[in-house]
């Protein structure tokens, strides 16, 4: 009998200890994705309005179903899916915000960005 309850108890520890293990890995490749996706960020602009914002650029584009920048066109698209979203998901419709706002970021950073990269390059 007691051999049967060790059994049992190095059984169960082998199972909890390979699904830990399992756990660990898949969390280190998320935080390795997380990471890179931060890391192709073209300009330091970029990279800080993406840990900023919580966002990258393809992800707010993507969200909104957008492709190129005008601001009517992420308008009507952030009000469209804001509404159609307004009763079933709080979680989508943050989602749609926070998109936008990265979006929008985008719209009045190359304006202020550009002479700030020709402050940073080196006079020759």
């Amino acid at each position: 009998m007691a051999r049967y309850i060790a059994q049992l108890i190095i059984a169960g520890s082998q199972v909890i200890g390979r699904a830990f293990a399992r756990a660990i890995k898949q969390e280190i490749e998320a935080s390795q994705q997380a990471a890179q996706r931060l890391g192709n960020a073209k300009t330091r602009t970029e990279r800080i309005a993406n840990q900023k914002l919580g966002l990258s650029l393809d992800e707010a584009k993507q969200i909104l179903n957008v492709k190129n920048l005008t601001k009517e066109e992420i308008e009507e698209r952030y009000q469209n899916l804001f509404k159609s979203n307004e009763k079933t998901s709080l979680y989508l419709q943050s989602k749609i915000v926070r998109a936008k706002e990265r979006l929008d970021h985008e719209l009045v950073t190359p304006e202020k960005g550009k002479p700030n990269e020709q402050a940073d390059s080196p006079k020759t």
